[in-house]
């Protein structure tokens, strides 16, 4: 096993300082030349880290500023899943399908969860959007936003911010390869009435049903995969 590098290993201590301190999203981090005193290492390995921080969003750099703890955004995770994804794909391995396999575990595993107890106004909001989705049914397509913003939806009531973020990760790594998709995409009405009886089943409580229902959904998904 290779050693850290300095720049890794000023990586490791930037994040433990950020722990140790309990910052948040946009506090203030110390300076570079407070870095290079605190760590004993030079401005080259500071900078190098700092750099691959920002990239993955632990850090921010705003010039004339000063540095900030990043956004701490899955946008990076999103980024390599749908890569993966896609490579896999093109040379005719099944990168789509384990995407989807890993998002349906997901949703099949938490929306029993969901119809232990959904407030009116979480329901009126997953109605108001399967009727959007007739709407647009009607031209044809159901816009791929509505139903995002569906699922989205569906497990709000959760309250749980990293499940959100982990379940629209996986929308957008889907967004980007999804031109692999739009050959014989899903007849909008099947879609509208498959997001309905999602949505019966939360409104009765009926764990089992919704589970049914989700497998269901990501069965047609399943289909225009495999074709």
């Amino acid at each position: 096993m290779a050693r850290p590098t300095m720049a890794q290993d000023i990586e490791r201590q930037v994040k433990e300082l950020i722990l140790e301190r309990r910052l948040g999203p946009g506090d203030a981090l110390p300076t570079e030349a407070e870095l290079m005193e605190m760590f004993g290492v030079g401005r080259v390995s500071v900078r190098e880290a700092l750099k691959a921080l920002q990239a993955v969003k632990v850090v921010e750099i705003r010039r004339g500023y000063g540095m900030f703890v990043g956004s701490l955004s899955l946008s990076p995770f999103v980024e390599a899943l749908a890569f993966r994804a896609a490579v896999r794909h093109r040379r005719g391995e099944p990168g789509l399908a384990e995407l989807m396999k890993v998002r349906e575990a997901l949703e099949a595993g938490l929306v029993g969860a969901v119809t232990a107890g959904v407030p009116e106004e979480d329901l009126a909001v997953l109605h108001g959007l399967v009727a959007k989705m007739e709407a647009e049914a009607r031209t044809g397509r159901v816009a791929r936003s509505t139903d995002r913003a569906f699922h989205l939806a569906l497990y709000s009531s959760l309250d749980n911010h990293l499940l959100s973020e982990v379940l629209d990760a996986f929308w957008a790594a889907m967004d980007r390869v999804r031109e692999d998709l739009d050959d014989g995409h899903q007849d909008p009405g099947v879609t509208c009435a498959q997001h309905r009886e999602i949505v019966a089943a939360v409104a009765a409580a009926d764990g089992e049903r919704a589970v049914r229902a989700m497998r269901t959904h990501f069965d047609g998904i399943r289909t225009r995969l495999e074709r």
